[in-house]
């Protein structure tokens, strides 16, 4: 048997588990930094630790709840929720691999499937609970697995706290199942970086990417981020997250491959390059900058003028980190820009389900964005990479490059630049957070309040005759649902 301490011990000229200087595969493994050790925690110290991190996801989706208005996010059932998983597990239980849009989406079918067996009465509570804690958790994955790139504790916490306080989330992903995996996908990025040292945190990134994997096809889109990995850290111990993102995948793979034996597969188009290419730029450019100040740009500029203005300020900003920042920093931009733009380019380009139009064919209206959920990865690779380019700015700027005698401390604290740096990223994102914090979208609660939805059920069932009823679904004109599976 090999011990845990044989496992986990760096190698020889290899510190903390790093790559030998030199080499192909040395420069591919500066994208895999290891966060730098730290000693051994008391068991008070765990526990404390423990403590507060729960206390910090608790806090996370209490603040994820409040972020739909009109309608509380507990009070409603946002579409595919209702329409596909929770009527599907009603018609069908525990079927979990039955696709929905031409491919696999496990955790909402879960999530459903968990619903389907609790009083129908609670089911808007459960979904905003759900998608409130993946929301929350995956903010506090972000936070850890991104050590090795962002050293400071509180630069990592505005990360994680930049995945809770979306801009765009109230218009489609806050606090519902079916649009849980869009959270999963952008905390998947920082799983395939991640290097853990212990065994609970390979477990959290296998199981981070497994359920990315099998419940969101776009996460295709890190395979070459994946295979960069594999050749860079050739060892076993570095690829629990390569076997749970190929297990999600492999789990994929049957539905995919169904929706093509029944002619619904989604891949039988796509629009043309132009148009989404300019999908990119008005809805992710131009809204990257937070929901509400983009429309204030848009009304005095247009569309087009408002998009060259946030344009030429991110560009700013890129340039600022290309220059400002150091090799590891500069590589990180460009993967995170390139990561972005494959991402959105990708969706865009490929039609909806069941013959849905292009979403990059789709205008924007103040009260809705189409596709604002494709957002969320772009979103946070770019606030990672402000912040990791921050954070290695202040780094440098705390180290005296000049020697003192040994009477006098190294450390001088951050120079003038390195505050300026600081405050001008948070008030930056604290603008959007605090502007798109709470708003109302029509689209997000357009079902209504869900006791209507419970009482139109439940008068059904009362005057069936054959103890079952039919229920609109969104893949099928209906479903069959006995009324003995509906909990009231």
């Amino acid at each position: 048997m090999v011990s845990r301490a044989l496992l986990f011990r760096p190698r020889q000229g290899d510190p903390a588990g790093g790559l030998p200087a030199g080499g192909f595969r040395a420069a591919l493994g500066t994208l895999f930094p290891v966060a730098p050790s730290v000693p051994p925690r008391l068991p008070r110290e765990r526990l404390v630790r423990a403590c507060i991190e729960i206390l910090a996801v608790l806090a996370a989706a209490v603040a994820m709840l409040f972020r739909v208005a009109h309608i509380p996010a507990w009070d409603l059932v946002y579409a595919e929720d209702n329409g596909v998983f929770l009527v599907g597990a009603l018609a069908h239980p525990w079927h979990l691999l039955t696709p929905y849009g031409g491919y696999l989406e496990l955790v909402p079918r879960i999530l459903g499937q968990i619903v389907s067996l609790l009083p129908l009465w609670d089911a808007p509570r459960i979904y905003a609970a759900s998608g409130a804690l993946v929301a929350a958790v995956c903010a506090l994955f972000t936070y850890h697995a991104s050590e090795g790139y962002i050293r400071s504790p509180w630069l990592r916490a505005m990360l994680g706290a930049a995945l809770i306080l979306l801009p765009l989330a109230p218009i489609e992903i806050a606090d519902s199942g079916v649009t849980s995996p869009w959270y999963l996908l952008p905390t998947a990025f920082w799983a395939v970086m991640w290097r853990p040292t212990t065994r609970w945190g390979m477990l959290a990134a296998a199981l981070m990417a497994f359920a990315a994997a099998s419940s969101e096809i776009v996460v295709i889109i890190y395979i070459p981020l994946l295979v960069v990995r594999i050749i860079a850290l050739p060892r076993w111990r570095e690829h629990a997250v390569t076997i749970g993102f190929l297990l999600g995948l492999v789990t994929q793979a049957p539905a995919i491959l169904s929706t093509y034996a029944q002619h619904a597969q989604r891949l039988n188009g796509y629009s043309p390059p132009l148009a989404s290419v300019k999908f990119y730029f008005h809805a992710f450019v131009l809204r990257s900058v937070g929901w509400h100040l983009s429309w204030w740009l848009q009304r005095p500029l247009g569309l087009n003028g408002a998009t060259a203005v946030v344009g030429a300020f991110l560009l700013a900003v890129l340039a600022w980190v290309l220059i400002s920042g150091d090799k590891q920093v500069r590589v990180f931009a460009v993967l995170a820009t390139v990561t972005g733009f494959a991402e959105v380019i990708a969706v865009a380009s490929v039609p909806g389900p069941y013959g849905g139009g292009s979403v990059a064919r789709q205008v924007a209206i103040p009260a809705f964005q189409p596709g604002s959920r494709y957002d969320a990865i772009p979103v946070m690779l770019l606030d990672a990479m402000v912040i990791i380019a921050v954070d290695a700015f202040v780094r440098r700027s705390a180290v005296r490059l000049t020697p003192l005698p040994p009477s006098r401390p190294s450390w001088r604290g951050p120079r003038p630049w390195a505050v300026v740096a600081v405050a001008a990223l948070t008030c930056a994102l604290a603008f959007g957070w605090v502007t798109d914090y709470r708003y109302y979208s029509p689209s997000r609660v357009s079902q209504g309040y869900w006791t209507h939805t419970v009482h139109q059920w439940l008068t059904a069932c009362a005057r069936s005759t054959t103890g079952e009823i039919s229920l609109p679904t969104w893949d099928a004109p209906k479903a069959t649902v006995p009324c003995s599976r509906i909990h009231a």
